[in-house]
């Protein structure tokens, strides 16, 4: 399986930085990268602090959480099919919400092939201690990427007093008391501090070395049918703490697994006309604790 990265934060708040540090040391450890860049210009400023031999897919003008999400599926799909990575980092826009950009990365089609290891949310310091002074709906992205974060990088640590530093963690663990917070300059984060993370959820349960699983997904796969009216009731009961759902799921009386999606308690079945695996991506909160109807 391939290890997945997502790179989350603001515009300035150190990602690139972080980037380039992480490849560097990626590279001493005999480690071969891949990477796909989210950027809403025109340009791939972003793009030019990346070497030539790493393989590298670009999205340019759109979110990777949105419009953008199946030319995210496709670049992932030809990456693996060329097969010249073990890790594969995503680097979000700042204007992405990290559920939406999981979901984007996480593929019924090819989930069984990765691992997504967390998000890593890199965070300006400063910008945190003023977020009082932006606008509401920028100040609520910025605090949604912080609260879903299996590794938080309070960055720019070198520009704030000691009190304004102990300020920040105390602040940013009562957004998020299960993440570990990494005071950096430069976004520096050691390799070894990403590689213990673990974001997908496995079973039987074990517990993940940064903190606990909180925002995670799980792959399960259907071994027997189950009908439409029985799926829904069980969805209906959902904790609201499930946020995603999609794959291909085996309906009763249906020769083929149907395609189905689930965002914000709303659900969405397909006709599917080629025999798809008969597997359900789910992200959410405590994923592992559900019994899926149909799925061992």
């Amino acid at each position: 399986m391939k290890d997945v990265y997502l790179f989350s934060g603001f515009l300035g708040s150190g990602k690139t930085s972080m980037l380039t540090d992480v490849l560097r040391q990626l590279k001493e450890a005999g480690v071969r990268p891949a990477i796909i860049m989210n950027e809403l210009g025109k340009l791939p400023f972003d793009s030019q602090a990346v070497d030539e031999d790493i393989p590298l897919k670009e999205m340019l003008e759109g979110c990777i959480c949105c419009t953008g999400s199946e030319k995210t599926e496709a670049q992932i799909q030809t990456l693996l099919h060329e097969d010249n990575f073990d890790v594969l980092i995503i680097e979000t826009t700042g204007a992405a919400h990290p559920v939406e950009a999981l979901d984007a990365v996480y593929s019924p089609i090819f989930a069984d092939q990765l691992c997504v290891k967390g998000i890593v949310t890199v965070t300006d310091s400063r910008l945190f201690l003023d977020r009082a002074t932006l606008p509401v709906q920028m100040r609520s992205l910025f605090l949604e990427q912080i609260r879903h974060a299996h590794l938080l990088l309070a960055n720019k640590m070198d520009l704030l007093t000691e009190a304004e530093q102990a300020q920040v963690v105390y602040e940013m663990q009562g957004i998020n008391d299960h993440a570990f917070i990494l005071q950096t300059t430069n976004g520096r984060v050691p390799l070894q501090l990403l590689q213990n993370m673990q974001a997908t959820a496995s079973a039987p349960h074990t517990a993940a070395p940064i903190g606990k699983l909180n925002l995670s997904t799980r792959l399960v796969t259907f071994t027997t049918p189950v009908t439409q009216e029985a799926f829904e009731d069980w969805v209906r009961n959902l904790p609201s703490t499930i946020y995603r759902m999609k794959g291909y799921v085996l309906v009763a009386g249906n020769s083929k697994p149907m395609l189905f999606q689930y965002a914000y308690g709303m659900v969405q079945w397909l006709p599917e006309y080629i025999k798809m695996t008969p597997q359900l991506v789910i992200i959410g909160e405590n994923v592992n604790e559900l019994t899926v109807p149909g799925c061992v």
